[in-house]
């Protein structure tokens, strides 16, 4: 059994588990054997491309979700074009504090592939139980990454509810440091409506404890900059230097 095969694999039972299908279900649908649908997530035998693309077609995701993706994979671009709190990563993490069930929120960000200057094809998966299984999460997010002189912006759209287009914006991302505050912005469904909040990103996993949920909550700071500029905002002064 190769490392690549059951990366794959995985993959292949983490989506079907979040779609609510069976292994007889799967099968019926690309026309292959419950036990070879089992062997493939195993990672017992090795997939043909064009089984590749019906088991993403079935399971209605993108391909490249299920290609096991390397440290070598493709990268944010390592020089002086690329952000230097990007620099060199194919994933990184976000974080915020959900107010309607009073709860921490994480996210991981894959990056897929370059798709034009300073522009990378992304995944986020948003609300998950355990890193090890990231891609079974709540809402599952496809869209682009883009890095400008003053800001890097993230364009996202639901893939589950196309509807929901969200976003983020993350202050001098050229300035190097392990934390950076940005604005995400996206579209609630419980209750349904437009909503922006604080969302903390990282190079690597942070402790999850109540000093992180501290800063996540919106703060005095928040409050007076809303008052001041009746925006709600992250300014590069409040941005955590080695959280």
């Amino acid at each position: 059994m190769s490392e690549i095969s059951a990366e794959i694999g995985k993959r292949i039972r983490n989506f079907r588990r979040m779609r609510k299908l069976t292994l007889e279900e799967l099968s019926k649908i690309i026309c292959k054997s419950k036990s070879t649908i089992s062997k493939y997530e195993k990672g017992e035998i090795s997939i043909d491309v064009e089984t590749l693309y019906d088991i993403a077609g079935a399971l209605k995701i993108h391909v490249e979700q299920l290609l096991y993706c390397t440290p070598q994979r493709a990268s944010l671009m390592s020089d002086s074009s690329s952000p230097a709190f990007f620099s060199g990563m194919s994933q990184f993490y976000s974080y915020l504090y959900d107010g309607r069930s009073n709860r921490l929120i994480r996210c991981v960000f894959d990056v897929l592939s370059e798709s034009g200057k300073n522009q990378y094809k992304i995944m986020m998966y948003m609300n998950f139980k355990d890193y090890e299984n990231y891609q079974n999460c709540e809402n599952t997010y496809w869209g682009y990454i883009e890095h400008y002189d003053a800001v890097t912006n993230i364009q996202l759209t639901n893939q589950d509810t196309p509807m929901e287009k969200a976003s983020a914006q993350i202050l001098a991302s050229y300035l190097d440091a392990d934390t950076k505050w940005g604005l995400f912005n996206g579209f609630s469904s419980r209750p349904m409506m437009p909503i922006a909040v604080k969302m903390l990103f990282s190079k690597s996993r942070l402790k999850e404890d109540s000093e992180l949920i501290k800063v996540l909550k919106v703060s005095k700071d928040d409050i007076r900059l809303l008052r001041h500029y009746n925006m709600f905002t992250t300014e590069l002064s409040f941005q955590l230097e080695n959280f």
